[in-house]
């Protein structure tokens, strides 16, 4: 009797850690499918087809600043906060990609939606932002650009028209697979 005790002991335990084990393996594969997913999550761009507005704002260093500085460059702009948490994630993309272009008349104009200096300078620095960043403390470009969303970014070409438009925060890949191709013609 002891023996079939000690068996059907052992066979539940077996089956316990056999069942835990199984349990592990589809926790990683859900937990790891999502992490793909969150990695993969971007908005995409919509094609747009209009001039650039007139942007004239000053810089987090207090210099004012134009859009018309840029004429000729593609340039992206990117409405953004720092207390937004999509703006915050898509940040290091943006300064990845712009470190792998700025060579090529390219630039990223970070454009701070409503805060001043004092709160941005910080996050500027803490998230190594080596871009523009300029501060609209008026809502100027959400007239202009006619929105109330962040993060919203532009794609204005070499020839000043605005050609694509985010709303929502853009992976790395959606980068490359829709600027780079503007950047390269």
């Amino acid at each position: 009797m002891k023996k079939n005790t000690s068996s059907a002991l052992f066979a539940s335990m077996v089956m316990i850690a056999t069942g835990l084990i199984a349990l592990g393996v589809i926790l990683y594969i859900e937990f790891s499918s999502k992490a793909q997913l969150e990695q993969d999550r971007s908005a995409i761009p919509v094609q747009v087809d209009f001039p650039a507005p007139a942007l004239d704002l000053i810089n987090v260093d207090g210099k004012r600043v134009s859009l018309s500085e840029y004429k000729g460059q593609v340039v992206l702009i990117n409405l953004w906060a720092t207390w937004c948490p999509p703006c915050k994630a898509e940040m290091p993309a943006l300064q990845d990609f712009y470190e792998g272009y700025k060579d090529q008349a390219f630039t990223i104009i970070g454009i701070a939606n409503g805060e001043a200096a004092d709160v941005v300078a910080p996050f500027v620095k803490d998230y190594g932002l080596t871009f523009p960043i300029w501060l609209d403390e008026d809502f100027q470009t959400e007239r202009l650009f006619g929105t109330i969303t962040l993060p919203t970014s532009w794609l204005v070409n070499r020839n000043g028209q605005v050609v694509l438009m985010w709303y929502g925060a853009i992976s790395k890949r959606m980068l490359e697979e829709y600027i780079s191709p503007v950047i390269e013609e």
